[in-house]
């Protein structure tokens, strides 16, 4: 862990010396909130050492991974308007700190400030392939949330629909960021590799998220507890108990997600209740346990030392030991 450290720390360093313009103050202020009030990094992190794996400098690609950060939170920015989430990261949403005006067009121009720092990587004839990485990942994270909304008007989520909404909502940049950190260094071949164990890790870091979500701690998550059921989000945990609890429980779970007006602490924890009688935390638990696998999977077979592994390894373990 300590070459993560040590990786995070040349992140927030080159983070914290970048400046944006001085006006209007209304524009700016919400891109550097966001990006200061915490968040894990990881994205960026496998940015970095992507690079380091294939023998490559992590200074060199800071812009590439700074521009992944960007964008990560210029769509968690206009992903908290939709959702009218209050928090963020345990701060107030910048929607709700700054106006919902603020927070569309600041998130509009962290996405223009993503292309300005990516043009800065290393133009070693591979350029181009890595800007086709970006943006291709960049449309599936705009496909995953458009699905994502249509699922709040769909009777029924098939449970392969929304494994491929987190996909493209959620594990589309951590392939990207992985590819976009080993383009200048690697064979296209080992980058393929490296991207599909970020897709699959993707995948079961989301299920994981779904599970904080609505088993965790507020505190240590950072977001509202229950905030998808309140929202009445179709996730992994809805579609199995839709699908597996008790006739009793499946009506009374159509009741919760289509009625206006309930108490918000009582129609949580009648969910909840009802997602452990199904078996439906167990099934999502095992889901994550699948992803994870076939990600290590795809690690093992890069053709890479031992020791170059390793550091892939350790946070595949950290992020999926997440407490309740």
């Amino acid at each position: 862990m300590v070459k993560q450290a040590r990786l995070l720390e040349l992140l927030e360093k080159y983070s914290n010396q970048q400046t944006f313009k001085e006006g209007p103050q209304n524009l700016y202020a919400p891109v550097r909130y966001i990006l200061d009030i915490g968040g894990k990094r990881i994205r960026p992190l496998l940015t970095l050492m992507a690079a380091e794996a294939f023998s490559g400098n992590a200074e060199d690609v800071l812009p590439g991974a700074f521009a992944i950060e960007l964008f990560h939170n210029f769509s968690l920015l206009h992903d908290d308007i939709m959702d009218e989430a209050p928090l963020r990261r345990g701060q107030k949403s910048v929607h709700i700190k700054f106006g919902i005006n603020a927070g569309i067009l600041s998130g509009d121009v962290m996405l223009v400030l993503v292309y300005q720092y990516l043009k800065e990587m290393p133009n070693d004839g591979m350029f181009k392939q890595m800007m086709s990485l970006f943006n291709a990942a960049a449309i599936e994270v705009c496909e995953g949330q458009q699905l994502d909304v249509d699922f709040e008007t769909m009777s029924e989520v098939e449970e392969s629909l929304y494994l491929e909404m987190i996909e493209k909502k959620t594990a589309a940049l951590l392939g990207a960021a992985l590819g976009i950190g080993a383009y200048p260094y690697a064979s296209t071949e080992e980058v393929t590799k490296l991207i599909a164990f970020g897709r699959n890790l993707g995948i079961a870091f989301q299920l994981r998220d779904d599970l904080l979500d609505t088993f965790g701690d507020t505190f240590k998550v950072g977001k509202q507890k229950g905030g998808d059921i309140l929202q009445n989000k179709k996730t992994i945990l809805t579609i199995h108990a839709k699908n597996s609890a008790s006739k009793k429980d499946k009506d009374r779970l159509e009741y919760l997600f289509s009625t206006m007006g309930l108490d918000n602490h009582d129609k949580v924890e009648e969910v909840t209740a009802i997602y452990l009688r199904s078996g439906s935390k167990k099934y999502t638990e095992e889901k994550i346990e699948e992803y994870q696998t076939i990600a290590l999977k795809n690690l093992v077979e890069l053709n890479l030392a031992d020791d170059m592994k390793k550091p892939f390894f350790q946070l595949a373990e950290s992020l999926m030991a997440r407490q309740f």
